[in-house]
This record gives C-alpha cells, structure tokens and sequence, in this order.
C-alpha cells in the first residue's frame, strides 16, 4: 500500500513532514502497514483469505490456546470481568496480582517481583529510575529496543550510557576497567530477539563481581523455555542467584500479556515509589493475570510441552545444518525487497514468516525471522523447511 497524498495540505507543514517522511521511507523498501491475522490455534490463523501456519508468534509452549488457561480466563472474566480499572497504587493490585508476583519470584529465585502493564514498560522504570550523575549502564549494542529507550531516558537524568560490541566481554571489561562513576550497572538482553543467539551470562557474572557492579538480564525470550524449572538462561546456566535484577514478559512462552522486574525487596519498593510507568498506569487487567498463572501450572503439570519444543528446535536445526540455540531462527537475506519478497511468497504458500528490516535489524541484514513453537506440528515444520529449501533461502542466504 502506496503513501497516498492528502489534497489541500500542501501549506500545512505538519502533513507535509508525514508526506515527505512516509514517501521516503516506501522508497527505501522500510514502510510498514498492518496486517489482520484471525486466530484459529496458537499456531494457525486466517490472513488475507488465506489459512496459515504461523511462525511468527512468540507464544513459544503454544499456551495462550491450552485448555487449562481458557480455562482458568473464562472464569475469571465470568466472576471478576477485567477486574478494578486503576493503578496498582490505586486500587488495581488484587490478590490475583500478588499471587502472581510471589509465583514469578519463586521462579526465578528473586526475593520479590513487581508486576508492569508491559515488558517495554519494565525497562523504562526500571532504568530512568537507576538513573543518575553517580550511574554508568554499559549495554549489549543489539539489546531490545525497550531497553534502547531506557538508556536513553536514564541519560536525561545524568547516567552515562556505554555500549559495548554483541557479546564482545573483552570490549565490556575494557568500559568497566575505565568508568569512573560509583554505581555500575550491566544490562543485556539473555536471548536476543532478531538473533536468536545468547548472552555470555556466566561471564557476565565475573566481570559484575570483578567491577563491583550490577547486572541486569531481560529474560523475555528465556522464561519457560530455559531451565529445569523454565526460570530461564540464568537458571540453565546456574547464576540466576548472582544476578541481581531479572526482568520480563508475560508475553512470550507464558502467553499472556505484561511485564515484570524480580529482584530485592528494596529495589521493588523503589520501583513501586519511582517507576513512572508503574506509577502512572493502570494495571493489568485480571484475566491476563490469571492466565499467566495458570499458564506456570500448566508447565509444571505438563513437562512435555517444554521438551516438544525443543524436539522441534532441534529438527529445524537439522534440517538447516545448523545448530541453533533458542526458538528463534534468523535467516538473513540482506537486502528489504529481497527479504520482504521472500516473506511474501512463503504467505502465498500458506506460511507467515515475517520479514524484518530496518531499523528494528542493522542495515544490509534484513532477514525473515522464523519463531518455533511446542505447538507446531511436525508438517508444519516439515513444510517450511521445504519451503525454504525450495527458495534457497535457508543454503544460501547468509544466515547467522
């Protein structure tokens, strides 16, 4: 869908900003427009007249369809609707919320955890209020974009930002060896969302103990799918109990919809006063509540979800002669058309792989980025890898 030229704006400098930015953005293959997908599973849906698989969901366990969790929604939809419209300072914090709470802390071996409307949330109170002349975040340069903007805000209220090379510790250690602020705080995503790749986490550790700093992990694409216990990359790594702030969402493999920070009992109390997206937000509203705990009771009652996913990562892997590391599969192309032509024909054959471009990935690296779920079939998989063989997408792009 083309940039359409409003008439009679030709004088007004705000529409004729929008015109010019959008037409040069549609130029340079990077203009995005929505798409409506009709769910039919976690893994199907109806787009465009079509019946699609998708691998394109971070519902990773496919627990957003499981029974137990429609379940447990429609009954609280049924006895407490959306439950108080407020901030959780307010009257928005039930006693769903803090079950919740006290079951993410658990796993993830934190003291406590405060719950946010989103992940993207989380990050920004989180690192705006860390913030100050007597701070310094040293930031993995291909983190989420949430924290990105986090790191942005903390500048403004006098932290000093380094960015350090992905997953280049030396490069780290050479920031943390010459920062001169007291207070040093590592941020990193542990599994990262275009790349698929993970932290060096237990390196990570060293350097925060050797500098006396903090270490910060966004677990969003971690939680549930790493761990014995699903408590993530530092729980599969053995050091979530020497990492001080786990953050993440409800989003991914818990398949709902929120955010979390889990740390100190001290550092909940600080966001709980000074986190201004917890602050001045209402809170999640209770079926998504419910449904992330019903959701951990589902992969504690049922382990093989857990493991079907990573027999089907495992699979994909084999049938790209690659070994791969999370659920998240990148498949470089390089150019936005290249990429956004291949997504488009893989659409017309029945498979919604999206294509990512710029500046969500660095430029010349576009990519269709393919997500693995437990509750994909092995068709499913099968035919996508035939798929992709077919367009040669998978042999000879320059896939990471």
């Amino acid at each position: 869908m083309g940039v359409e030229m409003k008439p009679g704006v030709a004088t007004d400098p705000w529409m004729g900003w929008l015109n010019e930015s959008l037409e040069e953005w549609e130029s340079a293959e990077l203009l995005r427009n929505l798409r409506s997908v009709e769910p039919i599973t976690s893994v199907h849906a109806h787009c465009e007249g079509r019946k699609l698989v998708l691998f394109s969901t971070n519902d990773y366990l496919g627990l957003s369809f499981h029974p137990t969790v429609r379940h447990a929604v429609a009954e609280a939809v049924r006895h407490k609707g959306m439950g108080p419209r407020g901030s959780a300072l307010v009257c928005g914090h039930t006693l769903d919320h803090e079950r919740l709470e006290t079951k993410i802390a658990e796993l993830k071996g934190m003291e406590s955890a405060l719950l946010f409307p989103t992940g993207y949330a989380a990050n920004l109170s989180l690192l705006s209020s860390l913030a100050d002349s007597d701070t310094t975040f040293f930031s993995d340069e291909l983190n989420h974009a949430s924290i990105i903007d986090g790191c942005r805000m903390a500048k403004l209220n006098g932290a000093e930002v380094k960015i350090y090379p992905h997953r280049d510790t030396e490069s780290l250690e050479r920031l943390l060896r010459g920062a001169a602020r007291p207070k040093k705080l590592i941020v990193t995503d542990t599994v990262f969302s275009m790349e698929g790749d993970l932290a060096p986490v237990r390196e990570l550790v060293r350097l925060k103990k050797e500098y006396e700093a903090w270490l910060l992990v966004d677990e969003a694409h971690g939680t549930l799918v790493f761990g014995e216990n699903g408590g993530g990359v530092c729980e599969s790594e053995g050091i979530a109990s020497e990492v001080e702030i786990q953050m993440g969402t409800l989003s991914k493999a818990l398949g709902s919809q929120g955010g979390y920070v889990a740390s100190n009992d001290r550092l909940k109390q600080w966001l709980i006063n000074r986190g201004r997206s917890f602050v001045f937000s209402t809170a999640i509203p209770i079926p998504s509540v419910v449904a992330a705990l019903a959701a951990l009771e589902t992969v504690e009652n049922e382990p093989a979800i857990r493991n079907r996913l990573w027999e089907w990562v495992n699979r994909f892997g084999k049938g790209l002669s690659r070994n791969l590391h999370s659920p998240i599969v990148p498949i470089v192309i390089g150019g936005n058309e290249e990429a956004m032509s291949l997504s488009q024909r893989l659409l017309e054959t029945g498979y919604h792989v999206p294509g990512i471009r710029p500046p969500t990935v660095p430029k010349g690296t576009a990519r269709l980025r393919v997500a693995l779920s437990a509750a994909h079939e092995l068709e499913d998989i099968e035919g996508l890898l035939d798929r992709l063989s077919k367009e040669g997408a998978a042999f000879n792009s320059q896939s990471t």
